[in-house]
């Protein structure tokens, strides 16, 4: 696939729930978007940067999603859905899979900022289509097929203390 050069357009879409867990899970700490935007476009030409979130109705909830603005992202919130087991839900695979097939027309690579295995078919279908894909993501907590099917992969682990604050 096509190397990284600065005229390259990019679209970053960022899995936050996936990223948030394992962050705190693993580090108990939380992710700086701002360092993780800044790497994922390296010096290319941004098209859309998008963080899919879930709303739980948490205090601290509305602050972040604002953050997210000033950084640079574009929020897509879900509300939690509670059903009547008391079982909770929510996660945007179709809605990021979905953007990231209509950006495809549009940008030269897509970084996915998740973990989730889920997204290798995407990666494989984008690759098919000539989009360059790029994975950024905890390893410990990564899908290996996922790994397998992006063209590159970066492990936030590695770098910590750049990617969490």
């Amino acid at each position: 696939m096509t190397e990284i050069h600065p005229g390259q357009r990019v679209a970053v879409l960022v899995d936050a729930q996936n990223l948030y867990h394992t962050a705190q899970s693993i580090h108990s700490r939380n992710i700086d978007y701002s360092a993780l935007l800044e790497k994922a476009v390296q010096d290319r030409q941004l098209t859309r940067a998008i963080s899919y979130v879930i709303r739980a109705d948490s205090p601290e909830e509305e602050s972040f999603f604002d953050a997210l603005v000033d950084i640079g992202f574009e929020p897509k919130i879900k509300d939690i859905k509670t059903f009547s087991d008391g079982t909770k839900k929510a996660d945007w695979d179709v809605g990021m899979s979905l953007d990231a097939v209509t950006l495809a027309n549009h940008v030269d690579t897509i970084v996915l900022c998740t973990g989730d295995g889920d997204f290798s078919r995407l990666c494989s279908h984008l690759r098919h289509e000539g989009v360059r894909v790029e994975v950024m993501a905890f390893q410990s907590s990564t899908a290996e097929e996922l790994i397998e099917a992006a063209d590159s992969f970066l492990d936030l682990g590695d770098r910590h203390e750049t990617f969490l604050l």
